[in-house]
């Protein structure tokens, strides 16, 4: 009963992190976008209110993931270790959206909207892998 609670909240956790780090690159691409002073200002505030919300999600759902892993037994695998670089991977992406926020604050942007739109799914393409990593076990 614990492992299955466990494992739902990790589920939870996880698509509410994923979430984050779909909307957040979007809001990239808006502010890229814009001029005008007052938009600037609230993309900058959903921006921060966003990432500040969804770093504890993340953090929370990587801790269940290892206790699912190290704590329950957890199957060993390639895809185990293969799924456990892809987190690593959305790890540093979230790191990294940090600093293009702070970038975005401290007027830094280097990055066009055509970029964040390809940066944007970085994620989406992560996701897709590591459910079927998870699902099929092919390895």
């Amino acid at each position: 009963m614990l492992y299955l609670s466990v494992k739902a909240l990790h589920i939870i956790l996880v698509t509410s992190w994923f979430a984050g780090l779909f909307y957040l690159p979007r809001l990239f691409v808006n502010h890229a976008m814009v001029t005008d002073k007052a938009t600037i200002e609230r993309l900058e505030l959903m921006e921060f209110k966003l990432y500040r919300f969804m770093t504890p999600l993340g953090i929370l759902a990587v801790a269940l993931g290892m206790w699912l892993w190290f704590g329950f037994g957890f199957e060993w695998g390639g895809w185990l270790h293969a799924k456990t670089g892809l987190v690593t991977l959305l790890i540093v992406y979230h790191l990294y959206c940090g600093r293009l926020m702070r970038a975005f604050a401290e007027g830094r942007n280097t990055h066009s909207h055509v970029w964040y739109r390809y940066f944007n799914e970085v994620p989406v393409v992560v996701l897709f892998v590591v459910v079927f990593l998870v699902m099929l076990k092919p390895f």
